[in-house]
């Protein structure tokens, strides 16, 4: 599962990053690392971007990068 079959307020874990070359390393420097939580704060009409809450911070990623980011979903409690 990726970022991108997330919806809206779902919550997440991810679990790695299949993406290459600068694309990969950026994603990983801003926190999309094995075991790092995040939360879908919202998504564009068609779905691109995608805004994420990781590490205390929101990032707005491409639908192309977020398919690169494979996720485990949070189940609420």
């Amino acid at each position: 599962m990726t970022i991108v079959d997330l919806r809206k307020g779902d919550r997440f874990v991810v679990t790695g990053v299949e993406l290459t070359r600068e694309t990969g390393k950026r994603l990983a420097d801003m926190g999309f690392t094995r075991g790092t939580e995040g939360q879908v704060i919202r998504k564009a009409l068609f779905g691109d971007p995608l805004q994420v809450s990781i590490l205390g911070y929101q990032v707005t990623i491409r639908k192309s990068e977020a398919a690169g980011v494979t996720v485990e979903p949070l189940v609420s409690a």
